[in-house]
């Protein structure tokens, strides 16, 4: 029960200093893969309808479908989770005001191609 009110506490963040997808995640997945079912399922019933030899066909190509809906729903959200995670990483360095000053120097060519 905790998770939920962290999930109703992050909507309600009108200021925007918690995100709240990233706990949503596992959520928007199932939601999605459940609605490339239900259309997967709906398409097929509508072939079978049709002609058998129609819903066959269908039938094929709604696990093919299928399969490609959920790489593609996986890879979308990972890639917004690596976002979210990026966005709390750059929110944790310190900012360069800070007492402990970072200097940056650039690499030198030897040390970009990888040569000791």
């Amino acid at each position: 029960m905790r998770e939920a009110n962290g999930i109703l506490e992050g909507l309600m963040d009108f200021s925007f200093r918690r995100y709240a997808a990233p706990r949503m995640l596992k959520f928007l997945y199932a939601i999605h893969l459940l609605a490339g079912l239900i259309a997967g399922v709906a398409w097929v019933v509508l072939a079978f309808q049709q002609a058998p030899v129609q819903g066959l066909v269908a039938l094929l190509g709604a696990l093919v479908g299928y399969s490609l809906w959920i790489l593609y729903c996986r890879i979308v959200l990972e890639v917004l989770a690596a976002v979210f995670r990026i966005a709390n990483t750059v929110a944790a360095t310190p900012s360069p005001g800070d007492s402990q000053q970072q200097e940056y120097s650039e690499p030198s060519v030897a040390e970009m191609v990888g040569a000791r």
